[in-house]
């Protein structure tokens, strides 16, 4: 997958949704996901919101990411609610937690990868603005995720180099020191200087500025964020009253 976070070229996607409404849906699914139980009722919810960012992909063209994700989730679930009761000793505690870890955390993961490949960070800042959110939060968060596209390509590209040279994967056996002098240390030198070039470009930009931004991009709430809200918060609802016993 190629880094395309937060970028600023045109996004082609039959699905578009106001940042705000991922942001929602992002908050409601890792809040559900990590604490819910494969067992009960709230299976079902977990279910339900696992499929979310496999649909959401698939309407923004990503569709290897799509199926990768939809086999590795499907083969985690059959390991968390069939394998954990059919083994036992190590087999089955190295099963439980690759399992549970996996269960809760990719599908925030990859809604977090959609929201981050599907919003521009004009789009980004103007519906952070619209709900008044501080600048000293406003402004990390821009730097932040540019932060991430910058260091793939940094990687990248050092990966190339040491592969050009012989220093791969394959050379961890015989030379873990040169793997990690020649990849690792580049690298975290890079992250060092990109962290402080992304900073001063954001200032550059006016984000530190006194007088309030304007935007030529458009951000607005349409059928679908309703639609997906409305899941959203449906199945919330649906898991608290099923962790208090009324449902």
């Amino acid at each position: 997958m190629q880094a395309q976070l937060f970028q600023s070229a045109p996004i082609n996607t039959s699905l578009r949704l106001d940042p705000r409404t991922k942001l929602l849906m992002m908050f409601i699914l890792s809040v559900i996901m990590i604490n819910g139980d494969i067992r009960g009722k709230a299976v079902y919810i977990r279910l339900v919101l696992a499929v979310i960012p496999f649909i959401l992909l698939l309407f923004s063209g990503r569709i290897k990411a799509s199926l990768f994700y939809a086999a590795l989730y499907a083969a985690v679930w059959f390991a968390e609610a069939f394998l954990v009761y059919t083994t036992s000793g190590a087999a089955n505690i190295l099963i439980v937690m690759l399992a549970g870890m996996v269960g809760r955390f990719i599908p925030c993961a990859v809604m977090g990868y959609y929201l981050m490949t599907t919003t521009r960070v004009s789009e980004f800042v103007a519906a952070m603005e619209q709900i008044h959110m501080p600048r000293a939060i406003i402004i990390p968060l821009s730097v932040m995720f540019r932060f991430f596209p910058t260091i793939a390509e940094e990687s990248r590209a050092i990966n190339d180099a040491m592969r050009m040279r012989g220093i791969g994967i394959n050379s961890l056996s015989k030379n873990p020191v040169a793997l990690f002098e020649y990849r690792l240390i580049p690298l975290l030198m890079s992250i060092v200087k990109i962290g402080g070039e992304l900073s001063a470009a954001a200032l550059t930009r006016g984000l530190g500025g006194p007088v309030k931004r304007t935007n030529i991009c458009k951000i607005g709430f349409g059928v679908w964020d309703f639609c997906m809200a409305a899941v959203m918060i449906a199945a919330l609802a649906a898991y608290v009253l099923i962790q208090r016993g009324t449902l």
